[in-house]
């Protein structure tokens, strides 16, 4: 089948190598290069670098509602367009544009967790599973109808990281059973039921601020969460503490967010509903850490708060 892909991150990028495997990639849309690292040097997106790797035309509009875009587009005739954490919203002539639709990899079991951000937002949620859907791209967010799913169980060593490398491999395979089943004619379409809709928003770095009043499972499902990036974080003496690693503990609580003790582990900080103790951390300008090598070299005194 001729194919245009629409995707940017790393998570794209299994499913543009599958497609690359089985079809005919005519072409493939990303988002413009952005600066990046502390030289800001212009830097690909990971879906652009392996299409580069492959010789497909790569396309890099500003905005795909651009008239010159849509009708560079139409020269491909392009049977399907398949997204993958793309990052924009395709106007409704490109979506009526393939014979078969566009179709949409998304990172959750929808309709839970439309939007940016369902990976993090999942594992932050205390979800205990998760999964992919394909589906129609309609004119509303994540709205379209449903073609197929695959869900896995959250466990409670599972990251955002953990969970992005599997779904990124599974979206890959469910979008190629979605393609053979279009072809087919095999596939059915199932609307989304909008009472069971939740949203997952763009994460933000004020999003990893830790609230010490939460519970401690919620405070290491956030930790979770924002692993490895942007990172969950406090803040001691002034600066950004972020925090990698945490154990819920059984200690008698006192006022919210202070180290009432330090370990071999690291020090032990009072949550809304109990005692944390901080494992592994990340001053700015340094290397993530165990928390004991970071007490090495800072003292936390007992009675500090973290904010």
């Amino acid at each position: 089948m001729r194919i245009i892909f629409m995707g940017t991150p790393e998570f794209a990028v299994p499913s543009l190598e599958i497609l690359l495997q089985h079809h005919d990639v005519v072409a493939v849309v990303t988002q413009p290069d952005k600066p990046k690292g502390r030289g800001k040097k212009m830097a690909f997106s990971a879906v652009k670098e392996k299409a580069l790797q492959s010789d497909i035309e790569v396309l890099q509009p500003a905005k795909v509602r651009e008239k010159e875009f849509i009708e560079k587009l139409k020269t491909y005739n392009a049977e399907l367009i398949a997204v993958t954490a793309f990052g924009q919203i395709l106007p409704e002539e490109i979506l009526n544009m393939p014979k078969y639709g566009c179709i949409n990899v998304h990172g959750s079991l929808l309709p839970k967790y439309r939007g940016a951000a369902p990976l993090q937002w999942s594992i932050i949620n205390g979800e205990k599973e998760t999964g992919v859907t394909t589906m129609y791209m309609a004119k509303g967010m994540d709205t379209g109808d449903m073609l197929l799913k695959q869900s896995i169980a959250v466990s409670q060593q599972d990251t955002y990281g953990s969970i992005h490398d599997k779904l990124s491999v599974i979206g890959a395979n469910i979008l190629l059973k979605t393609i053979e089943g279009l072809e087919n004619g095999t596939l059915q379409r199932i609307p989304q039921k909008e009472q069971e809709a939740t949203y997952a928003p763009m994460i933000t770095k004020e999003t990893g601020h830790i609230d010490w009043s939460k519970k401690c499972d919620e405070i290491i499902c956030l930790i979770h969460g924002l692993d490895p990036a942007p990172t969950a974080y406090t803040i001691y003496n002034g600066e950004v503490l972020k925090i990698w690693q945490a154990e819920k503990i059984e200690q008698t609580a006192s006022k919210i967010g202070e180290v009432t003790a330090v370990t071999k582990k690291g020090f032990v900080v009072t949550a809304g509903d109990g005692s944390i103790v901080v494992t592994e951390v990340q001053a700015k300008g340094k290397k993530r850490m165990g928390a004991d090598a970071y007490l090495r070299g800072h003292n936390i005194e007992i009675g500090t708060i973290l904010i």
